[in-house]
């Protein structure tokens, strides 16, 4: 069975995507620790990230750099931290969260943000993406 993860990169379930290459697609967490919390997924579904091949890993990490350098650039913080836990979905994911103190990575602190500040956002980082060399 598909995780909800590839799911939302074929489509079916709605999202506010970030950035995409051929190999990997990164959207906003609808349940973000901060304002711009970002999942940064393989679009090929594996469960654990060091069970990726060593390509996909680098891959993945080097769109997932990208991403977080635009996403610094659409949303004020002091730097951008990375979360890999996996437990929550059985599909690599890596977790960009703006950061202004050690509690936006805690996962029990929660933002709200409407509809409309998703999509602005999601825009926002998306312009700020470098799609050259994606």
């Amino acid at each position: 069975m598909a995780s909800i993860f590839t799911k939302i990169i074929k489509g079916e379930i709605p999202c506010y995507k970030v950035a995409e290459s051929a190999d990997f697609f990164a959207f906003l967490d609808i349940n973000p620790n901060a304002k711009g919390h970002t999942l940064v997924v393989p679009k090929k579904e594996v469960n654990k990230i060091f069970d990726l091949e060593e390509a996909a890993y680098l891959g993945l990490m080097t769109f997932a750099r990208k991403v977080a350098i635009a996403l610094e650039k659409a949303v004020p913080c002091d730097r951008i931290g990375i979360s890999v836990i996996g437990l929550e979905v059985p599909h690599v994911h890596v977790h960009l969260i703006p950061l202004h103190s050690m509690n936006d990575i805690d996962f029990k602190h929660k933002v709200s943000l409407t509809s409309e500040e998703f999509s602005t956002l999601a825009n926002s980082i998306s312009e700020a993406f470098d799609t050259s060399e994606v």
